[in-house]
């Protein structure tokens, strides 16, 4: 995979008939229902995600060079779903989940830094395939999220982040 080439066959599409109109306070509801109408639009967010991870960060992609049928980026993503879903919800591992993959992924010399963009390109691909159906609640729901997915890996890695930047800043699309 290169990130230069759109991915499969997820495609945005026009927002969901009937979808609810959210409470623009953060929320995870917001993040759920983000995920519920991408489940709706793409059975598997896997080459949706990594290509907006590639896509933002080029020289990721190296670091997957063992990945020729992409079987560990699935289950990467499905276990980052999962710790997400965890996470917003009744919080019984993923904060300490997310801490541990962060130093684990450090021993395979992923810098926290690196580990961190993950999650913000699961919220840009989600984004990306919701297209207008994209609410204002979400932005801000994703965005509370990943401060505070940022903060479980910067403690840590204390003193390893950026200079002052939340270690998963991605890019904002207009």
């Amino acid at each position: 995979m290169t990130g230069k080439t759109a991915p499969g066959p997820c495609v945005p599409t026009a927002p969901v008939a009937g979808a609810p109109v959210m409470d623009p306070r953060p929320s995870a509801e917001a993040v759920m229902l983000s995920f519920e109408i991408a489940a709706e639009r793409c059975e598997d967010l896997t080459p949706l995600v990594y290509h907006r991870l590639f896509l933002d960060w080029p020289e990721l992609e190296a670091l997957f060079w063992r990945e020729p049928v992409r079987q560990i980026q699935g289950e990467m993503l499905a276990k980052a779903i999962e710790a997400l879903f965890d996470f917003i919800g009744e919080r019984r591992y993923a904060d300490m989940m997310i801490s541990n993959e962060a130093v684990t992924h450090d021993g395979y010399e992923v810098p926290p830094e690196i580990f961190g963009r993950f999650f913000p390109a699961i919220r840009q691909a989600v984004r990306d395939l919701l297209n207008e159906a994209w609410t204002q609640a979400m932005d801000t729901a994703w965005d509370a999220l990943i401060a505070e997915i940022d903060g479980f890996i910067a403690r840590a890695f204390p003193g390893r982040t950026a200079a002052g930047a939340p270690i998963g800043v991605v890019p904002r699309l207009a």
